[in-house]
């Protein structure tokens, strides 16, 4: 049984820390919100995420899991820490590393022995290093530690699974003995396990999710093409998927990618590539693309109606994708905010993120559910692909809309099954 703390209880620090201890660590969770921390000792969830809940509830019950804002109760005897803050988008597109800076600085401060400190958070490269120096020079006297990168690779909606059952374990450290400790917390996972330097581990995240973020984007290109030509991207996209050497995953046209991870990391690699003289054009059209798809949703909605201004627009999902409730990056904000430019009236429904959404979005009216929503609206707008979306008795929402206009920014209906019920139909790439 190890000891370990993890600093931050967002989406990446909660799940790390509350994971570790179901796999029968002791851990404590530290965060400096006071709020935050009493809710989550009172069993209260800061997030949405499916299975999360009941996951802490149990190892805080059996006195793995623990709950502070400090940082010395936090450190006392363990072994391992790992810093999983927030690195947000800066305002040149870079990553913000104030929160990686301030949870160094106080390590430091009240270190009393040897540790290994991980990186956990999604960070620049050469980030691993920077840590290690500012711990050096914040330390009231020298202890020995170390530094190692431990990229997370977990999916909202599905991060307890993601990281139960990862594709693999990326370690980098110039110190291999301490690599070698952390990956023994991962070997009960018996998943794939790489060990490598401290600045290739950190470009391997970012590297992912360029990759991952430029699939979102070809296909969405592909999609534009199709709907000049008249071809069906969905059906492109399982015939690219039956090759081997391509795979199905992320292939999915739509309103473009969101969330708290592709958006900031695609623009950090960027502006990473750019200061060190590189030139980044595929990065910067993967962006530029992704913008794209969220102004054509306006343009269908122009060509349509008109004129929005004036009209009612019913937007069905705003978390940035389902089974969560981050509005961090979703298109649903983009989107609003375009049609209110021009006029619309908003009426909108997420099964999950209606609290988060009522924080940033304003002049909105908020509905119970999707058959609130249609009542009324000149077109209803499909931005989330939430199963319950599916399932919807799509004849009753014609009937309840004042113009049976449909567009389905997820490809989630059938456009003959849309257009046989009487609506105006209008998918991603779907060849009209």
């Amino acid at each position: 049984m190890r000891k370990i703390c993890v600093i931050g209880t967002g989406y990446v620090g909660l799940v790390t820390g509350t994971c570790f201890a179901d796999l029968g660590n002791l851990v404590t969770c530290v965060d400096i919100k006071e709020e935050k921390i009493t809710k989550l000792k009172a069993g209260e969830m800061p997030i949405y995420e499916p299975g999360l809940e009941e996951m802490v509830r149990r190892n805080t019950q059996a006195g793995r899991l623990r709950f502070t804002t400090s940082y010395e109760e936090g450190l006392k005897d363990a072994e391992f820490v790992f810093i999983a803050v927030n690195t947000p988008m800066g305002s040149e597109g870079e990553a913000d590393l104030s929160y990686v800076r301030s949870a160094a600085q106080l390590i430091a401060e009240v270190m009393d022995h040897p540790l290994i400190i991980v990186n956990k958070s999604t960070v620049p490269i050469g980030t691993g290093d920077w840590v290690a120096e500012i711990i050096s020079r914040h330390q009231p006297q020298p202890i020995e530690f170390a530094v190692v990168s431990n990229p997370e690779f977990l999916r909202e909606g599905s991060a307890v699974h993601d990281f139960m059952y990862p594709d693999r374990i990326v370690l980098g450290s110039l110190n291999r003995e301490a690599a070698e400790k952390v990956a023994q917390l991962y070997l009960s996972l018996r998943a794939p396990i790489m060990i490598t330097d401290l600045r290739t581990a950190e470009m391997i995240k970012y590297a992912s999710n360029a990759y991952l973020a430029n699939r979102i984007s070809f296909i969405n290109e592909i999609a534009s093409i199709c709907e000049a030509l008249g071809a069906d991207v969905k059906e492109v996209a399982v015939g690219m998927g039956y090759d081997k050497r391509i795979g199905s995953s992320f292939l999915e046209a739509g309103v473009g990618y969101g969330g708290s991870c592709f958006p900031k990391d695609v623009s950090a690699l960027a502006h990473m590539a750019s200061i060190h003289g590189c030139h980044p054009q595929l990065l910067r059209t993967v962006m530029e693309i992704n913008r794209d798809q969220r102004r054509r949703v306006i343009q269908k909605l122009r060509d349509l109606l008109g004129t929005l201004d004036c009209k009612t627009i019913g937007v069905l999902g705003l978390a940035f994708k389902p089974n969560t409730d981050d509005m961090r990056e979703a298109p649903s904000v983009e989107i609003i905010h375009l049609l209110q430019n021009e006029g619309a009236h908003i009426q909108a429904y997420d099964p999950v993120a209606m609290d988060r959404a009522r924080q940033i979005l304003s002049g909105v009216i908020f509905c119970k559910d999707a058959y609130e929503v249609a009542q009324g609206c000149d077109a209803l707008l499909i931005v989330t692909e939430w199963n319950e979306f599916k399932h919807l008795d799509m004849g009753w929402i014609k009937q309840a809309m004042r113009q049976p206009i449909l567009i389905d920014g997820r490809n989630i209906y059938d456009p003959e099954t849309m257009k046989a019920l009487g609506f105006v139909y209008r998918g991603v790439g779907r060849g009209y």
